[in-house]
């Protein structure tokens, strides 16, 4: 029976059978990594917070290794002193699951919830997904605003409230109302971009301060 929005739930199974080649690509990387959790990420951070961070997918050595978004590779650790610098989290980042991290007022998720390969999900498998983002979202009591993590994240969440893709804004800095949220996108805090330049820690900084001036204290 197919997932649809109606009936999935906020969360992925581990073992998501929906699309066969992040299925296939998850048992390529069981076998050879068998402690690696493997498997359709779940979102991190606080259930009842105002603000829902949308990134595009595991990464393979990290969120996929680790069984946390953004734990364990380069854009974590730029995401989370962010976060930290922000007021949306407490604790240590330490790029581990078991660290004292813990988001405030702040949820983590991912447009699609397996890793796949070349970090580069299909559109398919975009789609397969969206149920479970728009689950999220619609399982948020208190949320107010959305920063998407690059323009596919931003597609992503459009679509998944019921709008089309290009109903928002893209590039960085861009905000726009979608419903009842306001969505700030921001280029994605990947390695890519913050080696060249593209996206500074003052840039990413900015946006989450604006989040905080949206939400308020």
């Amino acid at each position: 029976m197919p997932i649809t929005e109606s009936s999935a739930p906020p969360e992925a199974p581990a073992d998501c059978p929906l699309c066969p080649r992040l299925v296939a690509y998850r048992t390529v990387n069981r076998a050879a990594n068998p402690d690696w959790f493997n498997g359709a990420v779940a979102s991190f951070g606080d259930v009842n917070g105002r603000l829902l961070i949308a990134g595009l997918a595991p990464g393979r050595q990290g969120a996929n290794r680790t069984g946390r978004p953004f734990t364990g590779d380069h854009a974590g650790w730029l995401l989370y002193e962010i976060l930290l610098a922000t007021g949306f989290a407490r604790g240590k980042y330490e790029a581990r699951p078991d660290d004292t991290l813990e988001l405030v007022d702040c949820i983590v998720s991912n447009a699609v919830r397996c890793a796949p390969p070349g970090n580069k999900p299909e559109t398919s498998e975009e789609a397969n997904c969206r149920p479970f983002l728009a689950a999220r979202i619609a399982a948020l009591p208190r949320l107010k605003v959305i920063v998407t993590l690059g323009d596919v994240s931003r597609r992503n969440v459009l679509r998944a409230l019921g709008l089309k893709a290009s109903a928002g804004i893209p590039g960085h800095g861009s905000e726009f109302r979608a419903g009842p949220y306001t969505v700030l996108n921001s280029y994605h805090c990947s390695r890519l971009n913050t080696n060249t330049g593209r996206l500074t820690p003052e840039m990413f900084r900015g946006v989450f301060e604006r989040a905080r001036a949206l939400i308020g204290g």
